[in-house]
Order: structure tokens, then sequence, then C-alpha cells
């Protein structure tokens, strides 16, 4: 897994639109983002240029408007974040963590069968080879 470069929880709501979108032009980004958060255009623009400045996103002219697309892969990034956490908080240890949310009672009946479903899935799959 490459090195990603970090993003801000604000540029993380630019990514998301960018992500969902793409291609996607700078008036669309604005628009998209400004139905869900109360940002001026120039602010999501500072971010659209700090991520291109990352290179997080590539952009290219297309008339007179800028098309941005990802460089980075959504479910590279949330890989990334997923084990930067677990190292953080948990030392690494995935189990340390589950354990964590059911001794203090943060998963739900409904979360622990589907994680008892998605692990009986896995075993099968994994039987299966």
């Amino acid at each position: 897994m490459r090195d990603i470069p970090p993003i801000s929880e604000a540029e993380y709501e630019v990514m998301k639109i960018v992500w969902k979108y793409e291609p996607i032009s700078t008036p669309e980004v604005v628009e998209k983002v400004m139905e869900i958060i109360d940002w001026k255009p120039n602010t999501i623009q500072t971010m659209l240029a700090r991520l291109v400045k990352k290179k997080v996103l590539k952009t290219e002219k297309d008339g007179r408007v800028f098309v941005y697309t990802s460089l980075v892969q959504q479910s590279e990034y949330v890989e990334q974040k997923s084990k930067l956490f677990l190292k953080q908080f948990f030392n690494g240890a995935l189990n340390s963590m589950v354990l964590n949310f059911i001794e203090n009672d943060q998963l739900s009946r409904e979360d622990l069968a589907e994680l008892r479903e998605i692990l009986s899935e896995r075993d099968k799959k994994k039987g299966g080879e």
C-alpha cells in the first residue's frame, strides 16, 4: 500500500463528493458540497487546490472550468486510515478493537449477528479454497 498524504476532515468532505461524481468540475463540486455543508465557494475551491497540491486530485482544464479526478481511490484511503487508527489506539490489533466495542456495549445484537454472519461467510470461503 502506497503512502497517501494526510487529508483533513474538511478535505475529506470534498473528496467524498469527487469520489462519488468524478470526473467533476469546480462548479459541480461547489454546488454539491454546499448542499450538505454551509461553506463559501472560496473555501471549497481552497480545499480543491490543497488536494491537487497534495497529489490526491488531478485537474484538467475543460474550456473555462477545471475538472477533477482522484489520484487516490476511496478504498485505499479508508484502508490506510483504518490501519493508522488500529495502530494508534489498539496497537494494531483488530481483536482488541472489537473486544473494546463488545465490552463497552457499543455493538447491538444486530451488529453482533451481522459480525457472526460475516465471519461465517468468510470461513465458508476459506474452507472452499
